[in-house]
């Protein structure tokens, strides 16, 4: 379908972020330095941010895109740490989780894409931490609808305490959410199930 979507010219563009801002879709970001759009799926083509740019480097062009979808972009959340999270926080409702191990994103060359896209995430190291996260990640769970959890741990020993906290979590919880797990070897090959 033909639609109006943003259109960021780089060489203009100085990385102010009021675009960013004043975008209520949240279909743009920073990345490199740059406004950048999310998806098109995100733009509602309505142009909000064109008026908040200073330097002139936005326009639209109507062009072949998907249909807008109107819950917005991605859910936008801080903290990640597992002992800085609110189980009140907005961000977790009707959220798919990911709770990682937090060097897991350092040796996985595509973490946020295989991982991160879609979900909120909380991350933790059950061993340098030297904390149960059951409590934390079961107030998380009582507290809002999680559609599922994906925990994402190293192949090491240690870091089979963040899965079984989030395991043990759910329990307590009393809801039924799925849980899958991913194994990463030490060179951040993902491991086979089992």
């Amino acid at each position: 379908m033909l639609r109006n979507i943003i259109k960021i010219d780089r060489d203009a563009c100085d990385g102010c972020g009021l675009c960013i801002n004043a975008c209520h879709e949240k279909a743009l970001e920073l990345r490199d330095g740059k406004a950048e759009l999310i998806g098109d799926s995100y733009c509602d083509g309505l142009e909000a941010c064109l008026s908040a740019c200073p330097r002139g480097a936005i326009s639209f062009e109507r062009r072949e895109a998907g249909a807008y979808n109107e819950a917005g972009g991605p859910k936008r959340q801080w903290p990640i740490q597992l002992k800085l999270a609110r189980p009140e926080a907005a961000f977790f409702k009707d959220a798919d989780l990911l709770v990682a191990a937090d060097c897991a994103a350092f040796v996985h060359r595509n973490f946020a894409a295989d991982f991160i896209a879609g979900r909120i995430v909380l991350i933790g190291c059950p061993k340098l931490d030297g904390a149960d996260y059951s409590e934390t990640l079961g107030a998380v769970f009582s507290a809002n609808a999680i559609r599922s959890v994906t925990v994402v741990k190293m192949e090491v020993p240690c870091c089979n305490g963040i899965d079984a906290m989030a395991r043990k979590a759910a329990a307590k919880s009393g809801k039924a959410i799925p849980i899958r797990t991913a194994t990463l070897s030490i060179d951040g090959a993902v491991l086979p199930e089992g």
